[in-house]
Protein backbone atom coordinates (compact mmCIF):
# COMPACT_ATOMS: atom_id res chain seq x y z
CA UNK A 1 0.00 0.00 0.00
CA UNK A 2 1.09 3.57 -0.61
CA UNK A 3 2.09 5.51 2.48
CA UNK A 4 2.08 9.29 2.65
CA UNK A 5 4.48 10.77 5.23
CA UNK A 6 2.89 13.41 7.45
CA UNK A 7 6.13 14.86 8.87
CA UNK A 8 9.49 14.85 7.09
CA UNK A 9 12.90 15.71 8.58
CA UNK A 10 11.44 17.74 11.45
CA UNK A 11 14.24 18.78 13.78
CA UNK A 12 13.77 21.51 16.39
CA UNK A 13 14.14 22.35 20.07
CA UNK A 14 11.60 24.09 22.29
CA UNK A 15 13.37 26.66 24.46
CA UNK A 16 12.80 26.17 28.22
CA UNK A 17 10.66 28.87 29.80
CA UNK A 18 9.55 30.25 26.43
CA UNK A 19 6.46 30.04 24.22
CA UNK A 20 7.12 28.30 20.92
CA UNK A 21 4.50 28.53 18.17
CA UNK A 22 4.10 25.79 15.56
CA UNK A 23 2.55 27.73 12.68
CA UNK A 24 0.95 26.15 9.65
CA UNK A 25 -2.21 25.81 7.62
CA UNK A 26 -4.67 22.93 7.91
CA UNK A 27 -3.02 19.69 6.83
CA UNK A 28 0.53 20.95 7.36
CA UNK A 29 1.20 18.38 10.10
CA UNK A 30 1.29 20.74 13.07
CA UNK A 31 -1.25 18.88 15.22
CA UNK A 32 0.46 15.58 14.42
CA UNK A 33 3.74 17.09 15.59
CA UNK A 34 2.13 18.23 18.83
CA UNK A 35 0.64 14.78 19.41
CA UNK A 36 4.08 13.26 18.96
CA UNK A 37 5.53 15.67 21.51
CA UNK A 38 2.70 14.74 23.86
CA UNK A 39 3.33 10.98 23.41
CA UNK A 40 -0.23 10.55 22.13
CA UNK A 41 1.29 9.12 18.95
CA UNK A 42 4.66 7.52 18.17
CA UNK A 43 6.74 8.29 15.06
CA UNK A 44 7.60 5.61 12.51
CA UNK A 45 11.12 7.04 12.38
CA UNK A 46 13.14 9.54 14.37
CA UNK A 47 13.60 10.31 18.05
CA UNK A 48 11.97 12.64 20.57
CA UNK A 49 13.72 13.75 23.75
CA UNK A 50 12.40 15.52 26.83
CA UNK A 51 15.06 16.94 29.15
CA UNK A 52 17.54 14.36 27.89
CA UNK A 53 15.16 11.40 28.15
CA UNK A 54 13.99 9.70 24.98
CA UNK A 55 10.18 9.43 24.99
CA UNK A 56 9.15 8.07 21.60
CA UNK A 57 10.14 4.48 22.41
CA UNK A 58 8.83 4.26 25.97
CA UNK A 59 6.58 1.28 26.77
CA UNK A 60 2.93 2.27 26.95
CA UNK A 61 2.67 2.29 30.74
CA UNK A 62 5.81 4.44 31.09
CA UNK A 63 4.62 6.71 28.31
CA UNK A 64 1.29 7.26 30.08
CA UNK A 65 3.11 7.96 33.35
CA UNK A 66 5.45 10.41 31.63
CA UNK A 67 2.50 12.24 30.07
CA UNK A 68 0.63 12.46 33.37
CA UNK A 69 3.68 13.60 35.35
CA UNK A 70 5.41 15.97 32.95
CA UNK A 71 2.89 17.34 30.46
CA UNK A 72 -0.23 19.46 30.45
CA UNK A 73 -2.41 19.56 27.34
CA UNK A 74 -5.00 22.03 26.04
CA UNK A 75 -7.20 21.14 23.08
CA UNK A 76 -9.25 23.22 20.65
CA UNK A 77 -12.48 21.46 21.65
CA UNK A 78 -11.69 21.35 25.38
CA UNK A 79 -12.26 17.57 25.90
CA UNK A 80 -14.08 18.11 29.19
CA UNK A 81 -16.14 15.22 30.57
CA UNK A 82 -19.76 16.38 30.18
CA UNK A 83 -21.31 14.54 33.12
CA UNK A 84 -19.15 16.05 35.88
CA UNK A 85 -18.56 19.60 37.11
CA UNK A 86 -15.79 21.94 35.99
CA UNK A 87 -14.08 21.42 39.36
CA UNK A 88 -14.18 17.64 38.97
CA UNK A 89 -12.78 17.96 35.45
CA UNK A 90 -9.88 20.01 36.80
CA UNK A 91 -9.19 17.32 39.42
CA UNK A 92 -9.22 14.46 36.89
CA UNK A 93 -5.44 14.40 36.17
CA UNK A 94 -4.73 13.96 39.89
CA UNK A 95 -7.22 11.09 40.06
CA UNK A 96 -5.28 9.44 37.24
CA UNK A 97 -1.82 10.32 38.54
CA UNK A 98 -2.32 9.26 42.15
CA UNK A 99 -3.40 5.91 43.53
CA UNK A 100 -6.98 5.85 44.80
CA UNK A 101 -5.88 5.75 48.44
CA UNK A 102 -3.34 8.51 47.88
CA UNK A 103 -5.96 10.67 46.20
CA UNK A 104 -8.40 10.14 49.06
CA UNK A 105 -5.69 10.96 51.59
CA UNK A 106 -4.85 14.17 49.75
CA UNK A 107 -8.42 14.98 48.81
CA UNK A 108 -8.72 18.27 50.68
CA UNK A 109 -5.37 19.62 49.47
CA UNK A 110 -6.19 18.47 45.92
CA UNK A 111 -9.53 20.27 46.00
CA UNK A 112 -7.91 23.38 47.46
CA UNK A 113 -5.31 23.45 44.68
CA UNK A 114 -8.02 22.99 42.05
CA UNK A 115 -10.05 25.85 43.50
CA UNK A 116 -6.97 28.10 43.57
CA UNK A 117 -6.28 27.32 39.92
CA UNK A 118 -9.89 27.99 38.96
CA UNK A 119 -9.67 31.32 40.73
CA UNK A 120 -6.44 32.08 38.90
CA UNK A 121 -8.02 31.43 35.50
CA UNK A 122 -11.10 33.46 36.45
CA UNK A 123 -13.55 30.59 36.85
CA UNK A 124 -14.12 30.45 40.60
CA UNK A 125 -17.78 31.43 40.16
CA UNK A 126 -18.48 28.53 37.76
CA UNK A 127 -16.58 25.64 39.36
CA UNK A 128 -19.69 23.61 40.21
CA UNK A 129 -21.27 24.01 36.76
CA UNK A 130 -21.13 21.25 34.17
CA UNK A 131 -19.50 21.94 30.78
CA UNK A 132 -22.86 22.36 29.01
CA UNK A 133 -23.55 25.28 31.36
CA UNK A 134 -20.32 27.07 30.43
CA UNK A 135 -19.42 29.31 27.51
CA UNK A 136 -16.62 28.37 25.13
CA UNK A 137 -14.20 30.68 26.90
CA UNK A 138 -15.17 29.28 30.29
CA UNK A 139 -14.68 25.72 29.08
CA UNK A 140 -11.21 26.61 27.80
CA UNK A 141 -10.35 28.22 31.13
CA UNK A 142 -11.41 25.01 32.87
CA UNK A 143 -9.26 23.05 30.43
CA UNK A 144 -6.27 25.27 31.21
CA UNK A 145 -6.74 24.75 34.96
CA UNK A 146 -6.97 21.00 34.34
CA UNK A 147 -3.73 21.11 32.33
CA UNK A 148 -1.96 22.86 35.21
CA UNK A 149 -3.26 20.86 38.17
CA UNK A 150 -0.42 18.31 38.15
CA UNK A 151 2.23 21.06 37.83
CA UNK A 152 3.56 20.08 34.39
CA UNK A 153 6.98 21.03 33.08
CA UNK A 154 5.67 21.48 29.53
CA UNK A 155 2.29 22.80 28.37
CA UNK A 156 1.11 21.74 24.91
CA UNK A 157 -1.72 23.76 23.35
CA UNK A 158 -3.45 22.67 20.14
CA UNK A 159 -5.23 25.69 18.59
CA UNK A 160 -6.40 26.87 22.04
CA UNK A 161 -8.37 29.78 20.54
CA UNK A 162 -9.53 28.05 17.37
CA UNK A 163 -13.09 27.51 18.61
CA UNK A 164 -13.50 30.94 20.19
CA UNK A 165 -14.44 34.41 18.99
CA UNK A 166 -11.62 36.95 18.69
CA UNK A 167 -12.29 38.76 21.97
CA UNK A 168 -12.51 35.55 24.00
CA UNK A 169 -9.52 34.12 22.15
CA UNK A 170 -7.45 37.18 23.05
CA UNK A 171 -8.38 36.72 26.71
CA UNK A 172 -7.26 33.08 26.62
CA UNK A 173 -3.97 34.04 24.95
CA UNK A 174 -3.36 36.69 27.61
CA UNK A 175 -3.93 34.05 30.27
CA UNK A 176 -1.46 31.67 28.60
CA UNK A 177 1.18 34.42 28.36
CA UNK A 178 0.62 35.30 32.02
CA UNK A 179 1.22 31.67 33.02
CA UNK A 180 4.44 31.66 31.03
CA UNK A 181 5.70 34.94 32.47
CA UNK A 182 4.77 34.30 36.10
CA UNK A 183 5.65 30.61 36.33
CA UNK A 184 8.36 30.30 33.67
CA UNK A 185 6.28 27.52 32.11
CA UNK A 186 7.55 26.12 28.80
CA UNK A 187 4.74 26.20 26.24
CA UNK A 188 4.45 24.79 22.72
CA UNK A 189 1.36 26.08 20.91
CA UNK A 190 -0.06 25.04 17.55
CA UNK A 191 -1.79 27.75 15.54
CA UNK A 192 -2.73 28.68 11.98
CA UNK A 193 -2.91 32.37 12.91
CA UNK A 194 0.13 34.46 11.99
CA UNK A 195 -0.71 37.19 14.51
CA UNK A 196 -0.88 34.67 17.36
CA UNK A 197 2.43 33.13 16.32
CA UNK A 198 4.11 36.55 16.24
CA UNK A 199 3.18 37.08 19.88
CA UNK A 200 5.22 34.00 20.88
CA UNK A 201 8.95 33.89 21.62
CA UNK A 202 9.81 31.52 18.78
CA UNK A 203 8.03 30.41 15.60
CA UNK A 204 8.37 27.08 13.81
CA UNK A 205 6.74 27.23 10.37
CA UNK A 206 5.41 23.99 8.92
CA UNK A 207 4.42 23.44 5.31
CA UNK A 208 3.48 20.03 3.92
CA UNK A 209 5.11 18.29 6.86
CA UNK A 210 8.43 20.10 6.62
CA UNK A 211 9.88 22.84 8.80
CA UNK A 212 10.44 25.95 6.69
CA UNK A 213 11.88 28.11 9.44
CA UNK A 214 12.55 27.82 13.15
Amino acid sequence: RNEIPVLIDCDFKAAPGKITAILGQSGSGKSTLLHLLGTLDAPDQGEIFFDGVRTDNLPRRQRDRFRNDKLGMIFQFYHLLPEISALQNVLMPLMIQQSWWSYLGNRQSNIQRAKELMQRVGLEHRMHHKPRELSGGEMQRAAIARALIAQPELLLADEPTGNLDRKTGDQILSLIRELNQQDGLTIVMVTHDESIARSCDHIIRLRDGRIEAA
